[in-house]
């Protein structure tokens, strides 16, 4: 017994093979395209809907990521594909200062610092062709902070070559 849905058993059991094949894509009506592609294209669109909202999604993504490595709960090698490498450097120097601060003093309010953390907003501006610059709000057990970034695209991948986190 073979599974048909509704719209294909409207159209009766020829519509399922054509050409004695029966695979999906000849298991779709002629007149169906996928949806954002127009009528007469062969590929479907995989861009997304704004540059900008992808800049925004890889920001909040990066921003979240990176309070984790400073809480300790992430490790800072998941962050090297996104990250210029100086940023990266910069972010290793950071966590282990405050590791090495924490052991040293086993400050109570130092070992909260960074944890929790959450996105709260994330605001980006083009600044020319492929350049981009964000900034995010973040909230954690301690306090509100502000973090800058600027995004450049190289290759068709976005890189992180400022990071500031305040």
């Amino acid at each position: 017994m073979t599974a048909v849905t509704p719209a294909l058993a409207a159209q009766g059991p020829a519509a399922n093979t054509r050409q004695g094949g029966s695979s999906i894509e000849n298991a779709r009506p002629a007149s169906a395209t996928p949806l954002g592609q127009s009528p007469g294209t062969n590929t479907p669109s995989l861009r997304p809907v704004s540059e900008a909202a992808e800049v925004r999604a890889i920001t909040r993504g990066t921003v979240q990521a990176s309070m984790e490595v400073l809480a300790g709960i992430r490790p800072l090698h998941q962050l090297a594909r996104r990250l210029d490498p100086r940023c990266l450097a910069s972010l290793q120097h950071r966590a282990a200062l405050i590791r090495r601060e924490l052991t040293r003093t086993g400050n109570p309010a130092l070992a909260r610092l960074h944890r929790n953390s959450t996105v709260r907003s994330v605001r980006v501006c083009e600044v020319a062709d492929g350049i981009y610059e964000a900034t995010a709000v973040v909230v954690d057990d301690v306090r509100a902070r502000a973090v800058a970034v600027r995004l450049e695209r190289s290759k068709q991948v976005w890189r992180i070559v400022e990071l500031v986190i305040g």
